[in-house]
């Protein structure tokens, strides 16, 4: 499946747009918008921003000042279908969505076929739905949302382990805590419900990526155990840590965390990652929820768990437009480059996540001053517009060194923060110890 944007009308008629797997498209006069309309005075600086998950869009306006419109109609967010044409200023661009293969972002395309539209039942209640994929042959596998929601709530026992009790809840599926029948270990299985129809081949490539994960192995990453598939549904069996993550930590001290204890969590994620980027692996979710603390401040170990595993769910196929709902918690950890480019994610980013982990605990307020009511919208200008506020500005005990490591490392371009996690690390623990 592939979806193209074809500029149609406006002083670059004639461009055109390729995808072939889940991407974001920026257009505004800004130049790091993918499409830079620099001339057009009707566009705002970042204007509009397209989520491509092939067959699927969503467009969402950034808060532009003179509106984005699909087929003539002004909007804030929309679905986007083949056909639909998108216009802001002078420029017009039509959506096409083809089942052509074998190409990739930005080529010419070859000869177009339309989509096959085919029967899919839900795996849990039998329900029938149809679904667009390349070839009317692909097997799919296919969870309706009410039982989504059912069986994130209510997850389905895993052969071989003693389910206790459902521990969380995200928007990839459950976490429960279980026994294994073979050793009597306590573990954590999560169950990743497929958002929308998936082929065969993108299960099989979605197990591949974990299996590359799951041989990342450090005292401060959560331990990989197994992983597989039952009555369609993937899981994933990782060691379980006896505490709370991060997040919850700071709820219960009123919202936040002496900074010297949320240091020692940092400087522990620091060094996870500096192993993880020197063997090439980013994790591209770092956020409170996903650092797991046992025991006690000072002798508090924290966890990193989740590694690539947003990467792999979203790149491999299956999720859908992730920018629908409430998910602007996560995107507002995010830097500019990757609400720009979903693909490209590199290590400078998981740096820049760390920093807003920190601000946050440290703090209980984001650095960009964002609500935790803002939409996408507003997260996302903020992203690129709005500077951070200082530390010491919100909380004076932190001391200055402390808070200037930190906000190095939200610098919104990349090549202005650390220059990796463990020179994070060290000028994070020297001005710690100086402060």
């Amino acid at each position: 499946m592939r979806v193209s944007l074809n500029v149609i009308a406006g002083p670059q008629t004639g461009r055109k747009f390729v995808f072939d797997q889940h991407d974001t498209f920026m257009i505004g006069r800004s130049e790091d918008a993918h499409f830079c309309l620099s001339q057009d005075r009707f566009f705002s600086r970042h204007h509009c921003l397209i989520e491509i998950a092939p067959p699927q869009a969503f467009l969402r306006d950034l808060g532009s000042t003179n509106g984005t419109f699909v087929n003539g109609i002004r909007v804030d967010a929309a679905h986007l279908k083949s056909g639909d044409r998108i216009q802001g200023g002078e420029t017009v661009l039509e959506l096409i969505v083809s089942a052509d293969s074998g190409s990739h972002a930005g080529a010419v395309l070859g000869e177009q076929t339309q989509p096959s539209l085919v029967s899919v039942t839900c795996l849990n209640c039998s329900s029938p739905a149809t679904a667009e994929t390349s070839a009317s042959s692909d097997q799919l596998t296919y969870i309706c949302d009410e039982c989504r929601e059912k069986l994130k709530q209510n997850p389905q026992p895993i052969p071989g382990y003693q389910m206790i009790r459902v521990i969380g809840q995200g928007g990839m599926g459950s976490v429960m805590l279980a026994r294994s029948e073979r050793d009597g270990r306590a573990v954590a299985i999560k169950t990743l419900l497929p958002e929308v129809a998936v082929s065969e081949q993108s299960v099989k490539r979605f197990m591949r990526e974990i299996e590359v994960a799951a041989s990342l192995k450090h005292p401060h990453i959560v331990e990989y155990i197994e992983h597989g598939t039952h009555n369609g549904m993937v899981f994933l069996v990782t060691e379980f840590v006896n505490g709370m993550d991060a997040s919850r930590l700071a709820k219960h001290r009123n919202g936040k965390l002496p900074w010297q204890e949320a240091v020692q969590i940092i400087s522990q994620m620091l060094e996870a990652l500096d192993h993880a980027h020197s063997l090439g692996f980013v994790h591209r979710d770092i956020k409170e929820q996903n650092i797991l603390v046992a025991g006690s401040f000072p002798n508090a170990t924290a966890k990193l768990t989740d590694f690539g595993l947003s990467k792999s769910y979203v790149q491999t196929g299956m999720s859908g437009v992730t920018m629908v709902g409430d998910v602007a918690g996560t995107i507002a950890y995010m830097p500019p480059e990757q609400v720009k480019d979903f693909k490209e994610v590199k290590p400078p980013s998981d740096i820049y996540s760390v920093g807003m982990t920190a601000y946050s605990m440290i703090t209980g307020a984001h650095p960009l001053d964002i609500g935790p009511k803002a939409g996408i919208s507003e997260t996302v200008k903020a992203i690129f517009e709005k500077p951070i506020i200082p530390i010491h500005s919100r909380i004076s005990d932190v001391p200055v060194n402390v808070g200037a490591v930190i906000e190095t490392a939200l610098a919104k371009q990349p090549e202005l923060r650390w220059r990796s996690a463990g020179a994070m690390r060290e000028a994070l623990n020297n001005a710690a110890r100086s402060g």
